[in-house]
């Protein structure tokens, strides 16, 4: 099915300009390395549609705090992913048992041209990323006048 589904986007490229990078994209997202099935569902996320043009993407980061994330934003892919850290000794006592771990993950989403990122907030455990989508003037809805 994945050589079906390339097939068919390869056969509309004839008949659309300026689209290859749409193209391309799809032709990534049907790379059998995309659906390997041990890439694991961490951290959880929810993408919001706040109003017409904004979107939240909300990400479930409890036990992390702003040192510990790192987003950014880069040929119109927005990654979420973990810094290295040393480990903290400035824990009191000694660890019997610890079953709250804070693991590693990179997270990334594909953003669209007239999509801008306009800000990130950790809070009470959630990463909220704000994006607009920014409509340019001449792809809004306008009257013409007549002669």
């Amino acid at each position: 099915m994945t050589n079906r589904a390339i097939s068919i986007f390869n056969q509309l490229r004839p008949y659309s300009v300026g689209f290859d990078d749409v193209f391309d994209h799809f032709g990534r997202m049907f790379d059998d390395s995309l659906f390997d099935v041990s890439t694991p569902n961490y951290p959880p996320y929810n993408i919001v549609k706040v109003k017409d043009n904004h979107y939240n993407i909300e990400v479930a980061l409890a036990g992390y705090n702003k040192k510990d994330i790192e987003v950014s934003y880069e040929d119109n892919m927005l990654t979420i992913q973990t810094v290295a850290k040393k480990e903290d000794k400035e824990t009191e006592g000694e660890n019997i048992y610890k079953g709250i771990a804070q693991r590693m993950f990179k997270k990334s989403f594909t953003i669209a041209d007239d999509c801008k990122v306009t800000g990130a907030e950790l809070k009470d455990g959630l990463l909220k990323v704000s994006l607009e989508k920014v409509i340019p003037e001449h792809k809004k809805a306008r009257t013409i006048n007549i002669k």
